[in-house]
């Protein structure tokens, strides 16, 4: 299994389909244990991770913070070092996958604004998150189960905080290496889209500045600075005249703005202003099934030679075409009031079942679907206050993490903080079938007496060592074994190991079961040994062979840096 995923020939989830079909054929997995592994808590930990991280963006909370950040960090390497800093210092609070999962949009918009591949924020964001959730007893699952070890052979458990001084020793060792060794990174895209391909970037719609817009006695200058010239004003509608439009034109309540920009630039410009994309009337009920299409205007199309106001979409079908693109023209009118062209692109929103077959009467065919987030409504901070609590709910040990996310998940879709359709758009379905179908796989290595024959010999050769090198030794052991089993079950193999080791050698327990903890957390070689590498696979574009490039040297810091300060703060 591991040959195939560092061949490459097949996707990483069709080489864990092989590697499941191949257990069972050779009898190591019961049949009908085979998909066992697609009820296990990290696969639903991955999957509501990435809802909740979906919906956090769509919130439009982290523009605003990054807006505030990029004013600081011009240079990838200062928002690389900022990305990686704030995640490790949240991973130590939180879940360390809740916070990688909350800070995953905010390194999108970076690497969007200072035109960086977001590729080389996410690896080092999860390994940082890895090193953050050393620092205490919640921030990952080994420091619990190793606080549970220590419980039943000494009667005292490790306290949140005990794990603190050489989780930090090792984050901050872990964050320089980061921030230098970013270079061994290779260059990887995330799959493009169709809808990506389009590259349609030159979309007119209009936005009425309401009483509550902030940009009221702003000028169309500062208005267009601040949002660094990706929305541009075509024409400013004044009591039903067209207002000539220069810099120091000011903006008024009631004008209303006709701005041309990609999709995601409007909204992002639109939801900062505090503009209203269009007036609401009576007749709208937006829910689970209002949505966006882009769709191409044919030679055959009833809209072509008149508009959508003519035509009266909104009345007679329910469709409100917020915005029009036209190739190579710079459109000054309303949507509704321009007259279409076969070849425009229309944005048009209405109910989704009912699409397709008005789609079809019109005459305008469907591109392929894409995010498109204006004439969406947002919910500002719902998202942020439901991940928020399924991280309190978390950290405080009232439900296990698994539930907390899954219910946090939940939440999202019920309160409409982020759409149905979008949240089955947001989950990375290769990397579920991957975990899924591993984690039996991975399993055989208790189930078949292997890791028992590998305890012999590993407490056989611990018996010559001095003890710095035994603590080294049980490090060394526990990182190479994580990427076989999920970090917890590492610690449940190899924590009952350390103790062993350390009462036959006539040492305290503390160093080997910190050893433990620490080596259990520090999988930087695959995407499989912990959830927070298996998160930005997907987005990072990442192959398999892709995390030992950074991760081996990481690892090899790792086992240096912690013996010595393992046994500083835990004497043998």
């Amino acid at each position: 299994m591991m040959t195939l995923f560092i061949w490459g020939r097949f996707r990483f989830d069709v080489t864990a389909v092989i590697a499941l079909l191949a257990s069972v054929a050779l009898g190591l997995v019961p049949p009908d244990k085979a998909f066992s592994g697609f009820s296990d808590d990290i696969v639903i930990i991955v999957a509501s991770a990435l809802i909740l991280s979906a919906a956090v963006q769509r919130s439009g909370l982290v523009e605003l913070a990054v807006d505030r950040l990029a004013d600081r960090l011009h240079r990838p390497g200062s928002q690389l070092f900022a990305l990686t800093a704030l995640v490790g210092a949240a991973s130590g609070l939180i879940k360390n996958i809740g916070a990688l999962a909350m800070l995953m949009p905010a390194a999108s918009q970076l690497a969007k604004r200072s035109e960086t591949n977001p590729s080389r924020f996410f690896m080092p964001m999860a390994f940082a998150s890895l090193l953050g959730g050393l620092t205490t007893m919640v921030g990952t699952s080994p420091n619990i189960i190793v606080s549970r070890v220590r419980e039943e052979m000494t009667g005292q458990p490790f306290r949140m905080f005990d794990y603190l001084p050489t989780g930090l020793g090792l984050l901050v060792i872990g964050l320089a290496f980061l921030q230098f060794g970013k270079r061994l990174l290779p260059e990887r895209q995330a799959p493009v889209t169709m809808g990506e391909a389009l590259n349609i970037s030159a979309y007119t719609t209009e936005a009425t500045v309401a009483a509550q817009a902030s940009i009221i006695g702003d000028t169309v200058g500062s208005f267009v600075d601040s949002q660094e010239g990706s929305v541009e004003v075509t024409a400013v509608l004044r009591h039903g005249l067209r207002a000539e439009v220069l810099p120091d034109t000011m903006i008024e309540e009631n004008d209303i703005l006709i701005l041309m920009g990609d999709p995601d630039a409007l909204e992002r410009a639109i939801a900062g202003a505090g503009l209203i994309l269009h007036e609401p009337d009576a007749s709208d009920h937006p829910d689970d099934q209002t949505g966006v299409i882009e769709a191409v205007v044919t030679a055959g199309s009833v809209l072509v030679g008149s508009n959508a106001g003519r035509l009266m979409l909104k009345e007679r079908m329910g469709l409100r075409l917020i915005a029009i693109s036209r190739e190579g023209s710079r459109l000054k009118n309303k949507p509704s009031g321009v007259k279409i062209q076969a070849g425009d692109i229309v944005v048009l929103q209405g109910d989704l079942d009912a699409m397709p077959s008005q789609l079809s009467q019109l005459g305008v065919l469907a591109l392929a679907q894409r995010p498109i987030r204006l004439g969406r409504e947002r919910k500002g901070w719902l998202a942020i206050v439901i991940l928020a609590s399924a991280m309190i709910a978390t950290a405080s040990g009232l439900v296990p993490v698994a539930f907390a996310f899954f219910a946090g998940a939940g939440v999202v879709l019920i309160t409409g903080a982020l759409p149905a359709e979008d949240a089955y758009k947001a989950i990375e379905w290769p990397i579920l079938i991957m975990l899924g179908a591993l984690i039996p796989v991975s399993e055989t290595l208790q189930t078949t007496g292997a890791s028992n024959v590998l305890a012999v010999e590993l407490a056989r050769l611990a018996s010559h060592l001095p003890p710095w090198g035994a603590v080294a030794m049980v490090l060394l052991i526990s990182m190479a074994v994580t990427p076989f089993l999920n970090n917890a079950a590492t610690v449940l193999v190899m924590a009952p190991i350390a103790a062993v080791f350390a009462h036959d050698l006539g040492y305290r327990p503390d160093a080997f079961l910190m050893a433990t903890a620490i080596g259990a957390g520090c999988d930087f070689l695959t995407p499989i040994g912990h959830q927070c590498n298996t998160l930005v696979m997907g987005p990072g574009g990442y192959r398999f062979t892709d995390y030992a490039r950074l991760g081996a040297p990481l690892s090899l810091l790792v086992l240096l840096a912690g013996p010595p300060l393992i046994m500083t703060f835990w004497p043998v």
